[in-house]
């Protein structure tokens, strides 16, 4: 009968491979206990990297992103506590943020990087690297007791620049700054980097919209103080028009009714003045400065033609009152100041440095220059201005206008000049009907001239006066 085995012996082999088979299943084990851990920590840094980069798109305000830096990069990276530092444009350190458990420890690190900065702005504001000094401090501040790191926050503004430092800390005297660490840090520091760029360039937006609101109502303000239409005089008939170079402009020109005696609410209301005022003007340089220099002006020019002053002593007076502020503005202003009597057909004039205006005689078929002496408005107080008069007939035509116009370059850099402006106005007297249709070439041809696409770098204005044509009849 063979012998049967009792149940409960094992077999040799058995015996043989047990141990192995044990390690084997405690390698396996702490190796998904690893990978286990490794993934909780990646997702836990994926998380946390994606909720600073949801943070940077939602938050309006800066200081709400930055709060929560030293907290991200502290959980990503196991340090115990973490600091943001930032470098200001003026030189200054300051400690913007810290996140730590409070505690000694907490205490202790606040302290330390309260003392680093506040020494640093005593003594090294000026500081062209302040990371350097910053580090040299906390070293003598942490000693031992901590291990601590540092990532560059940087900048990119026009190169790149250093605008502040990521501190980590930590107790643990095994704690490694692991490439992976230093990694996920830096990613946070470019985060910070990209708030603070958007902050920058969001601020100086705000800022340029406002400027360009400004400018717009500057530029309304402007455009209600220039004549809106040309007034109906006895036997004249005007056009006028003033393009600005930028939104607010230096150019101006004005038509002022002159009367002998308070007018009746009739004669407002007709425009039945005794004379009237033609004035052209140009302040030296454009935008806001320009701008403002011209609405003082023309106020104080049209109150003293009121005052029946000759035009001389308009230029005269004007030039007194404004002298003291166009001299600490380094500004003048070039001004022709003229009046016509509709029942004489008269024109008195006197000018201040600007350019001449040409007057057409219809009957001659020639041109004329308006001139008299006279040095720019704001150069001496103590100018002489003169002046001048000359009749008008049927058909006669003038032209006021700026340098803008006369200065307007082609393409290829040459310049309009007064000879171009001279023969187109002569040719366009010639075949056009009206002052209107007189100007409207006079700025065609101009565009013409500078090309299609080129608006000009000056402001520019244009006043067209033609004493209305006696009518033939047979």
């Amino acid at each position: 009968m063979p012998q049967v085995p009792a149940q409960n012996q094992p077999s040799q082999s058995l015996d043989f491979d047990y141990p192995g088979m044990a390690t084997n299943v405690a390698t396996v084990t702490a190796l998904q206990e690893l990978v286990t851990h490794l993934r909780r920590e990646q997702a836990k840094a994926q998380d946390l990297l994606s909720s600073l980069s949801f943070s940077l798109r939602s938050f309006n305000n800066l200081n709400q992103f930055l709060a929560l830096i030293p907290l991200i990069v502290s959980r990503v990276t196991d340090a115990d506590a973490a600091a943001l530092i930032l470098f200001r444009p003026n030189g200054q350190v300051s400690l913007e943020q810290l996140y730590c458990h409070e505690g000694q420890q907490c205490r202790n690190i606040r302290f330390a990087l309260e003392n680093v900065t506040r020494q640093f702005a005593t003594n090294h504001a000026s500081a062209a690297k302040p990371s350097l000094l910053l580090e040299k401090y906390l070293e003598q501040y942490l000693a031992s007791d901590y291990q601590w790191f540092s990532t560059a926050i940087l900048v990119r503004n026009f190169e790149l620049h250093e605008r502040g430092r990521l501190y980590l800390f930590s107790s643990d005297p095994k704690y490694e700054w692991t490439e992976t660490r230093q990694k996920l840090a830096q990613l946070v520091a470019d985060q910070t980097a990209v708030a603070i760029e958007n902050d920058a360039l969001t601020t100086q937006l705000r800022k340029q919209e406002r400027i360009t609101r400004e400018l717009e109502i500057g530029a309304e303000i402007q455009a209600r103080l220039l004549p809106n239409y040309s007034p109906s005089i006895d036997g004249v008939t005007l056009a006028a028009a003033c393009k600005t170079a930028n939104q607010v402009g230096g150019d101006y020109y004005d038509f002022i009714p002159i009367y002998r005696q308070i007018p009746t609410s009739r004669q407002y209301r007709l425009n039945q003045a005794d004379r009237w005022g033609l004035v052209i003007g140009d302040v030296m340089g454009k935008g806001v400065p320009a701008g403002l220099i011209m609405t003082m002006t023309r106020g104080i020019l049209r109150a003293d033609a009121l005052h029946h002053h000759s035009p001389a002593e308009i230029l005269k007076n004007l030039n007194q009152v404004m002298y003291a502020d166009l001299e600490s503005s380094n500004r003048f202003v070039t001004l022709f100041y003229s009046e016509y009597d509709p029942k004489t057909r008269q024109l008195s004039f006197s000018n201040a440095a600007h350019n001449p205006p040409f007057l057409w005689r219809n009957r001659e078929d020639t041109i004329e220059r308006l001139d008299t002496d006279g040095m720019l408005i704001g150069l001496d107080a103590n100018t002489e201005y003169y002046e001048d008069q000359v009749a008008l007939a049927p058909g006669d035509t003038i032209i006021y206008y700026t340098d803008g116009f006369t200065d307007a370059a082609s393409p290829n850099g040459d310049r309009f000049d007064e000879e171009n402006l001279v023969a187109t106005f002569q040719e366009a007297c010639h075949t056009c009907h009206g002052p209107q249709a007189i100007l409207d070439r006079l700025f065609e041809r101009l565009q013409e001239f500078m090309g299609e696409r080129n608006r000009g770098n000056d402001d520019i204005t244009l006043i067209v006066m033609q004493i209305t044509p006696m009518l033939l009849t047979f």
